[in-house]
């Protein structure tokens, strides 16, 4: 059960590590290039939903 959580962890430690890199490379290339922010944003959220998706999958079947 000890090893279970501790993996359930670190998955939702690297997700978020992951989503937290995401956010912040879009907010840079946006604050580089704000004609084009809505590509940015739309490839940002596509990613994430990618990343989120994987991370559940993850605790789901590694229950």
């Amino acid at each position: 059960m000890i090893p279970n959580l501790v993996g359930a962890g670190l998955i939702v430690i690297g997700a978020g590590l992951g989503l937290g890199k995401i956010g912040g490379s879009a907010m840079e290339a946006i604050a580089r290039q704000p004609e084009a922010a809505s590509k940015i944003q739309t490839a940002m959220i596509i990613i994430g939903a990618l990343v989120e998706g994987l991370a559940f999958g993850a605790l789901i079947l590694g229950r």
